[in-house]
């Protein structure tokens, strides 16, 4: 097979796994939500409604797309695709395996985040080329929290860095094997001095997803869909399928940085091998269900709330953890 083609195929094989991720998160989330607030959720299309979810993306695929005549035409159009590539190419460097993934990086913890870090400007740009004062305040909110807590999220795994001694994923989880005491795995998460560390992670993740309670760019009063609010059919799809993407992307990198990856503690090696990629995507959905948890649970904060929690608390906080893990490295080492 030329490597052009395995290149075409791997690309192809990521982008099944978004669009199906896609499909089954939004049902989940319909589900979860309906238990968290005492209703079932989709229950008639398919058993349990699990079908629900795929008449809606073919609701969206026959929907009239409507292109209202104020907006910035070519903007308008790119913004969907500015916001869905970038969420395609933070799968690249994921290890699903010791095997499976699409590319293996040195430096594929730097090139998770570069990616993610695009989505702002196709979200700014969708509020902007809308013509519509609600969505470029939704689009300005949405991109001024991302932008402001990439901060305190790249510093967050900086202590993580400076333990597993490499910015490669694979490389990452492989410093979490092996057991303290005989029976307590190196995981991360299990780590005291990066228990801080994990709470800056979590936090600051919700927010680059836009979840609540820090969905800032739909506020209440509004009553409107923020930055995505003119969209419709398969430009909505998009934007939305992005979230949802976006969002087992950072369960993903959590799993990865924290909770040992593929592996499982107290099992063989060749089960971890064989059954790697379950095993990751079974703590990824985790994770996923966790913040669903939170977001049928917790009131939206305000504006002014997230910008002070993230420039004064939380990149002191991260600084600090910072120069503690290096001080702690270096007398250990």
């Amino acid at each position: 097979m030329s490597p052009l083609t395995a290149a075409a195929l791997k690309v192809l094989a990521a982008l099944g796994l978004m669009l199906a991720n896609g499909v089954v998160m939004i049902y989940m989330l319909r589900k979860v939500l309906g238990h968290l607030h005492i209703r079932l959720g989709p229950m008639h299309v398919g058993w349990k409604g699990t079908l629900q979810t795929v008449m809606d993306v073919l609701k969206l695929l026959t929907k009239e797309d409507v292109t209202p005549r104020a907006v910035d035409r070519w903007l308008f159009r790119i913004a969907p695709a500015a916001v869905f590539v970038p969420s395609l190419m933070a799968y690249a460097a994921l290890p699903f395996s010791g095997t499976w993934r699409i590319v293996d990086m040195d430096t594929g913890l730097l090139y998770t985040f570069a990616a993610l870090s695009l989505v702002p400007i196709g979200i700014l740009m969708a509020g902007w080329a809308s013509a519509n004062k609600w969505s470029l305040l939704g689009g300005m909110r949405a991109a001024a929290q991302q932008i402001a807590y990439e901060v305190p999220l790249l510093l967050s795994v900086l202590p993580l860095v400076m333990i597993a001694g490499t910015l490669r994923l694979g490389g990452i989880v492989d410093a979490q094997q092996g057991y303290w005491l005989g029976f307590i795995p190196q995981w991360f998460a299990f780590n005291p001095l990066l228990w801080p560390t994990f709470i800056v992670f979590a936090i600051a993740g919700l927010v680059e997803l836009n979840q609540t309670p820090f969905d800032m760019s739909e506020a209440e009063s509004e009553l409107v869909a923020g930055f995505a609010s003119e969209y419709s059919a398969m430009k909505f799809g998009l934007l939305f399928l992005s979230e949802f993407s976006n969002q087992f992307i950072v369960s993903a990198l959590g799993v990865t940085l924290f909770f040992g990856g593929w592996t499982l503690p107290w099992v063989p090696a060749e089960v971890n091998s064989m059954f790697g990629p379950v095993i990751f995507m079974a703590k990824a959905y985790v994770g996923i269900a966790v913040m669903m948890w939170i977001r049928g649970t917790f009131p939206r904060v305000r504006i002014d709330q997230l910008m002070e929690l993230g420039w004064k608390r939380l990149i002191p906080i991260s600084l600090a953890l910072v120069m503690l893990t290096g001080f702690v490295v270096k007398a250990v080492g």
